[in-house]
């Protein structure tokens, strides 16, 4: 049984660059994964599948990229469950610093 977490990162991008920083993201990952990871990732419109194995557990997720919104579900294995409020700010922490407005607010 998995531990589902639900996080809205609000922007003010648009789909099209919401989605291309999400794409640019996803190769720093492993990065950010003590041990190193194997990371998958799929799209299907603005709808992104991502799959990440590390230190013998799966962490699934499914990212929806609206105009002014991503909304990332992920599915924790009971084994990481305990780190779930962790987890949970991680994502809103480095998700809002990549999907920060640095144009100063002119917008295009």
């Amino acid at each position: 049984m998995t531990n589902p977490i639900n996080v809205d990162l609000p922007h003010s991008l648009g789909a099209e660059e919401a989605k291309r920083r999400m794409q640019g993201g996803i190769g720093k990952l492993e990065d950010h994964i003590l041990g190193g990871a194997i990371v998958d990732s799929s799209w299907a419109g603005d709808r992104m599948h991502l799959n990440v194995q590390a230190m013998g557990q799966e962490v699934r997720a499914v990212v929806d990229v609206e105009e002014k919104l991503v909304r990332l579900q992920l599915d924790l294995p009971p084994m990481l469950s305990f780190f779930g409020k962790k987890i949970e700010s991680l994502i809103r922490r480095q998700g809002t610093q990549m999907l920060e407005d640095k144009s100063g607010g002119a917008k295009g």
